[in-house]
């Protein structure tokens, strides 16, 4: 068979450089950029937000796609689609921006209202919007897709239009949808009142359609009605659908389609994270020269008024500071981290009690330990250059990215088996000399403690050391590893009915 080139239309909620306020926007941006650079055709539709810069990216008007009408919930609302191409590539790939003012040009906050710090109560209509607008896309460009990929609770509605009310329309019988989970946790819940105003068949108001605990759920919507659903690692995959806790509630439904259910893990962009041409660090370096990472280090210890000791570790953590990313762990086993000989470094923001904890700590160990509350790229990289041991003891994360930047610049994780973390980190084992990282199970205190202990003493065998690091940097997580897998799963949905 001829390798047929795929048509893809990607739906998103966020995308770099135009508006994020996570991972989500990284993923919209590269894999869409890389899939392009593979020969597919990818086009991208996201809100319009208040703060996208028109001028800036040259966003204009496309006559077909203007001042087109939608009924939500006994409301006429009018919006539009405009268009440019994502910044900077060589393959030009097309945006469509959903343009209204009322749900979103009036507001630069993507989902939760500033002066409340609650979510838009109308956040229902903004992507019921979204969601009905992908089908004028299509209709009105006479563009069609073989594959709508759709992303996390603000796409879940489309795979349930598709299957309902346009099931008969000749023009979407065509195609097939893939429904990627970036995170589970938030799942897009309302009121059961929004059910009127999504038009869906009213069987689908109930348990057994996108109603679950007495609330509709776009999440499950997705869940339900995709041709295929995956999520950001095949170990998360697996998470989701057989321990209550991360499955977040709908655990019963994700266990139903464990046959449709897949995990890709993420790419990170080698052109911002790579210590061979990191502008950000004070010293480039490779695999061939890790010597030279020692002068990122000692810029580092000095940087935090540590004095500089290449025979003492320095163990990095770049995290938000919330009990789910391992903070309650690393608080909890404070006292035993501080009898170590280690030098530790934080950098994040979060809760303010792990803000007024480390803070406390700092006081105590100033020798020891240091904290920068806050975000600050270029501390970021440097970390990750200059650090011996990356610390992510995570409860649950569905892929991560700061273990794949560690291993790339020779900074060896030490991490919990969980999620993203399980299928990147592989522990190093003494007899064959394989493994990139150190990792650890329970998610205990003793077991971090432990692994910790096991990477110190083998941090004193430099060979052995240089060794686990050099199987790091060898790791590719470029995103071109991920797209192709991602392209097989485009090509498994549609030869599958």
């Amino acid at each position: 068979m001829s390798v047929k080139k795929l048509k893809i239309l990607f739906v998103t909620s966020e995308v770099v450089p135009f508006v994020k306020t996570g991972g989500l926007a990284d993923v919209s941006a590269a894999l869409p950029q890389m899939l392009a650079e593979m020969g597919h055709e990818v086009r991208i539709v996201v809100p319009k937000y208040g703060a996208v810069d028109t001028r800036k990216f040259k966003i204009h008007e496309v006559v077909r796609l203007k001042d087109l009408h939608l009924n939500i919930g006994g409301k006429d609302v009018v919006f539009s689609l405009q268009s440019c191409f994502l910044p900077g590539q060589k393959i030009r790939v097309q945006i469509y921006f959903l343009d209204n003012h009322e749900y979103f040009k009036s507001r630069n906050s993507l989902y939760v209202d500033p002066i409340t710090g609650a979510d838009y109560p109308d956040n229902d209509e903004r992507f019921i919007l979204l969601a009905h607008s992908v089908f004028e896309l299509i209709s009105k460009l006479g563009w069609i897709p073989d594959i709508i990929h759709c992303n996390d609770w603000q796409g879940g509605l489309i795979p349930a239009y598709l299957k309902t009310i346009y099931k008969d329309d000749e023009v979407f019988s065509k195609f097939k949808t893939l429904f990627t989970i970036h995170n589970l946790a938030y799942q897009g819940e309302f009121p059961k009142s929004s059910f009127n105003k999504t038009g869906l068949p009213e069987e689908l108001n109930s348990d057994k359609g996108i109603e679950i605990y007495g609330k509709i759920n776009f999440m499950k919507s997705g869940l339900m009605y995709a041709d295929v659903i995956n999520t950001v690692s095949e170990t998360y995959a697996n998470e989701i659908r057989t321990d209550e806790e991360l499955g977040a509630g709908l655990r019963s439904v994700l266990a139903k389609r464990k046959n449709d259910l897949f995990g890709i893990v993420n790419g990170i962009d080698p052109k911002v994270w790579n210590p061979e041409k990191d502008k950000l660090l004070p010293k480039k370096y490779s695999s061939k020269n890790l010597s030279v990472k020692y002068e990122n280090k000692m810029e580092l210890a000095q940087k935090f008024g540590f004095e500089y000791n290449e025979n003492i570790p320095i163990i990095g953590v770049i995290s938000r500071l919330f009990a789910a990313k391992g903070y309650d762990l690393i608080s909890e086993a404070f006292p035993e981290l501080m009898k170590l000989n280690i030098q530790l470094v934080i950098l994040g923001t979060g809760d303010r009690k792990y803000h007024t904890f480390f803070d406390k700590m700092s006081k105590k160990y100033p020798q020891k330990f240091a904290c920068y509350i806050g975000f600050n790229d270029e501390l970021a990289h440097l970390i990750e250059g200059g650090a011996d041991i990356f610390l992510m003891p995570s409860r649950y994360e569905p892929c991560g990215l700061n273990q794949m930047y560690s291993l790339v610049y020779g900074t060896v994780p030490l991490v919990r088996e969980t999620g993203g973390l399980a299928d990147t980190v592989v522990r190093y084992n003494e007899k064959t000399d394989e493994g990139n990282g150190f990792v650890f199970k329970q998610y205990e205190v003793d077991a971090l403690v432990k692994e910790l202990k096991r990477a110190l003493r083998l941090f004193e065998d430099k060979k052995t050391w240089n060794k686990i690091m050099r199987n790091g940097m060898k790791c590719d997580f470029s995103w071109n590893a991920s797209a192709k897998k991602y392209i097989d799963l485009y090509r498994n949905i549609l030869n599958h009915d």
